[in-house]
């Protein structure tokens, strides 16, 4: 672990970074009221039963968990949704990010890179995050969507609010000592959807040759998608589209600041950047973990789950599971194969894997490209998310622009 958990303040949430477990790969949380899973080869089974394990995780919450429920719906939340209707809603965009039309957008995302690091040289600074890792993945997603890439200080408070907190629910403690943190969650979403139904409405009267045009357009057996739908699948889209490479760009500049002979090694041979960003996925996982309700009393890793219970598939302790992986506290890009669960697996594949990988292998390719030296400045401390689900970089400050 020497390079990440001694060079960094690794929040103590992220247990995960912070050398192996002791505890069994499946185990019930008393104190949350819920089942966790942390080995490989039972997180590798539970994504591929999504029969088992649904992701329509809000049926197993209690009664009046989310407040002004009548105002919060997640009709068309591609993340909450099983098959048989998860499978026909994601063809409606499927076709936006195949292996071509993403491969199409490298030029774009080139010269965003270049001016977002013309800007950052301007005011002698480059702080990953607010500078390169946040506004290129937003920029590119917004306009692939059609909504306007100024807004993204809109879309970065959002995402913040509902991403870059400490809070955890849980199903053992009163719903009434949670209201005000899940008020908090919620406001979020309210104005996110207000804000995507106007610009929706908008394509209702003037279509758009854009994402969110054929949203509204779309047809699920014969019939258009109802607002709701649309909206909540929209803001998937937005913030999904965007939160994962910001995570994986900074993440992988991180590994190769705490691991330097690496960083010489990739300068020497860029071939090896799609290596260094699939064992950074590995390594510091973006979306470490992910909720899933038992539909009927289940075994997994030799322990039997009742039905209707809230599971969390703790996907960055997987990709530390040494069943799985050889020495896993050791960031290794050499390791071949990597089948790590970054992205997860089976039918919620995260659609969008194939541009965050392109911008993350354009973007660390042009910083290698104009920076000699990827270092942190040590006067401007590095500062990760604290939410303990997600792993990411916050703040990045690096030292040639001290």
């Amino acid at each position: 672990m020497a390079g990440i958990v001694e060079r960094y303040d690794i929040p103590k949430q992220h247990f995960w970074l912070h050398g192996p477990r002791s505890g069994p790969p499946v185990e019930y949380e008393t104190a949350a009221g819920m089942w966790n899973v942390y080995g490989y080869p039972e997180l590798h089974d539970l994504l591929g039963d999504p029969a088992t394990f649904s992701s329509d995780t809000m049926r197993v919450l209690p009664k009046g968990m989310v407040p002004e429920v009548e105002e919060f719906s997640l009709d068309g939340f591609l993340t909450q949704i099983d098959p048989p209707l998860h499978g026909k809603l994601r063809k409606l965009v499927s076709s936006a990010f195949t292996r071509r039309i993403v491969a199409d957008l490298e030029p774009r995302i080139a010269a965003l890179t270049h001016e977002l690091l013309d800007a950052a040289r301007e005011r002698g600074r480059l702080e990953l995050v607010t500078d390169l890792a946040y506004p290129l993945p937003v920029i590119v997603i917004a306009e692939l969507l059609g909504v306007p890439s100024g807004d993204r200080a809109l879309f970065k408070r959002w995402a913040d609010a509902l991403f870059q907190r400490d809070t955890k629910i849980s199903l053992a403690e009163p719903v009434e000592g949670q209201d005000v943190r899940l008020e908090a969650t919620l406001r979020p979403w309210k104005e996110m959807s207000h804000y995507l139904a106007s610009h929706a409405a908008e394509r209702r009267a003037r279509p758009r040759a854009d994402l969110l045009t054929r949203l509204v357009e779309a047809e699920v057996d014969g019939e258009r998608l109802p607002d709701d739908q649309v909206v909540n699948f929209a803001i998937i889209l937005l913030l999904a589209g965007h939160i994962t490479t910001t995570m994986l760009l900074g993440n992988t500049v991180l590994c190769l600041d705490a691991f330097p002979e690496q960083q010489e090694r990739v300068r020497a041979d860029r071939a090896s950047i799609p290596a260094v960003i699939e064992e950074s996925l590995r390594y510091l996982t973006p979306f470490a973990a992910l909720g899933r309700a038992t539909t009927r009393e289940t075994e997994l890793g030799g322990v039997t789950i009742p039905a209707d219970q809230l599971v969390m598939a703790w996907l960055g302790s997987a990709n530390r599971d040494p069943r799985q992986f050889p020495a896993p506290d050791v960031f290794d890009p050499g390791r071949d194969p990597n089948p790590h669960l970054a992205f997860g697996r089976g039918v919620h594949f995260c659609l969008g894997a194939p541009l965050a990988r392109l911008e993350g292998r354009v973007a660390l390719n042009i910083l290698l490209d104009r920076h000699p030296s990827l270092r942190s400045d040590p006067d401007d401390p590095v500062e990760l998310m604290p939410t303990p689900t997600m792993t990411g970089v916050r703040r990045l400050a690096l030292a040639e622009y001290s």
